[in-house]
């Protein structure tokens, strides 16, 4: 991590030192976090630090769980997370180092590691023990908190290593955020295969391409942002052999954009939710259609279901559902009334698809993203996918704005590639794959659409822009 090496020994070490720091600071004081049973609960706040997974490590021990916050989040948005969760312990970042804050006990500690304070050793904890809370947003927009316990990664972990080949020889750079699922995962998968992982504080194309480079990087794990990013900023690179990429679908124009620049590597998409963990995974040749996401993930089972909870025959759209070991526990807290939903032994986020016959799943909405335009029901993620299935857009948002008449108004937003959109050519695009009322009534030219950390469309940015009329948004139809 930005040029910082741990051996697995020196990991084990530091992970050690923090879990025997975390036990002095705790040993007095009572627990009120938001935990059920005794499980003491450590809020990792610190970022893509380089002494991140040692902590991680610490925080994970037996009898602990950990909490993964955000710092790039606004300071009230963080509070509130801090104020659901009562944690135990909050690690935050202090120049090389870290501050371990045990609010409730009054005590603090800087932590430097390989200081010489005494270890513990890093007990394994039961399936059944809650290990990790991650934050996702919910309708509201409020992040809620997602439990899982340590059954759930481990057969997530099992299955995964065979899946997706990962061996002791497999150097793996995710560039991502840490404290989101798909970066985080990935250092799990790495660590667990003996392997090596890299890290960056902050994603730069040119930076993680030449890193790419000066450290033969064998895999590649990251969201499609930071893959088309790597593309156009980067020469050939034949070090990478596979290349993961989670998030968000990738067009037919990253995968050539991806082939010419990594002609080596194997690309492998899966689709997921934090709360299901893998849902489907799609090679080469299952990507054809702008919505479809692949088969089932090895020992993954997925039905589409309708509102009465019965069973769609193929091609009928309805509510995604999996049947997997791989669910997560629940949400801290009461939640909005949105997300994860039981029906028996099924679980659904309340993601919309359909399954054809030889079982490739289409997605062609997320829970709650359905535009009512002109009594006409419209999935966003739909149309996004048809227009960056066109060869001169290099990404697109979609979304419905008030409109007196139509209820809501369908808009879009295009990132071009490097030349100039054909309005017509555009339109006949469109008017192939989608009906008239799916098309967008007006559409905006973006240079360069604004992204969260995690690498995805910062919608609340855009929106605004869109209402603003800012001039970072040309008029384009």
């Amino acid at each position: 991590m930005e040029g910082r090496v741990f051996t697995f020994r020196e990991l084990a070490l530091c992970a050690g030192q923090l879990v025997s720091a975390f036990g002095k600071l705790t040993v007095d004081a009572r627990s009120e976090n938001a935990l059920p049973g005794t499980t003491r609960l450590i809020a990792l706040e610190i970022g893509n630090h380089p002494l991140f997974t040692a902590a991680f490590l610490a925080a994970t021990s037996g009898g602990y769980c950990v909490a993964l916050i955000d710092p790039h989040l606004p300071e009230a948005t963080r509070a509130a997370m801090r104020e659901q969760l009562r944690p135990d312990i909050v690690v935050r970042a202090d120049g090389d180092g870290l501050l371990l804050d045990a609010p409730l006990a009054g005590n603090d500690k800087a932590f430097i590691a390989g200081s010489g304070d005494n270890t513990s050793p890093l007990v394994i904890g039961a399936d059944e023990e809650p290990f990790l809370v991650v934050f996702t947003s919910g309708t509201t927009g409020m992040p809620k908190a997602i439990v899982r316990d340590r059954g759930s990664w481990r057969r997530s972990l099992k299955t995964g290593q065979d899946f997706f080949g990962i061996g002791s020889d497999t150097r793996t750079f995710a560039p991502g955020p840490l404290a989101h699922g798909l970066t985080l995962y990935a250092l799990a998968e790495t660590l667990v295969a003996g392997a090596e992982f890299i890290g960056m504080a902050h994603f730069d194309a040119t930076r993680a391409s030449e890193i790419i480079t000066s450290l033969e990087v064998r895999r590649l794990v990251l969201v499609p942002t930071m893959l088309r990013r790597l593309c156009a900023s980067s020469s050939v690179l034949t070090s990478v052999q596979k290349i993961t990429v989670a998030g968000a679908k990738l067009t037919p124009a990253d995968r050539a954009a991806a082939a010419a620049t990594f002609p080596l590597a194997d690309i492998v998409e899966y689709y997921g939710a934090s709360e299901l963990g893998f849902i489907s995974v799609a090679g080469p040749g299952d990507t054809a259609s702008a919505t479809a996401v692949g088969r089932a993930f090895p020992g993954v089972g997925l039905i589409v279901l309708d509102e009465s909870e019965r069973p769609l025959p193929a091609g009928e759209t309805g509510t995604i559902f999996v049947d997997s070991d791989l669910i997560a526990s629940g949400y801290i807290g009461a939640g909005d009334g949105a997300g994860l939903r039981r029906v028996g032994k099924l679980a659904t986020v309340g993601d919309l698809g359909f399954l054809n016959a030889d079982g490739t799943l289409h997605l062609v909405g997320r829970s709650g993203g359905m535009v009512l335009s002109g009594g006409n029901n419209i999935y966003p993620q739909e149309v996004e996918a048809t227009l960056a299935g066109h060869v001169d857009v290099h990404a697109a948002f979609v979304l419905g704005l008030d409109h007196p008449d139509l209820g809501s108004e369908l808009v879009a937003v295009i990132e071009p590639n490097a030349g100039a959109i054909d309005r017509a050519a555009l339109a006949r695009h469109l008017d192939i794959h989608l009906p008239r009322y799916k098309h967008p009534r007006r559409i905006w030219l973006c240079r360069a659409l604004p992204m969260t950390q995690s690498g995805k469309v910062a919608a609340g940015t855009l929106k605004q822009w869109i209402v603003d009329g800012h001039d970072a948004l040309e008029p384009f139809v």
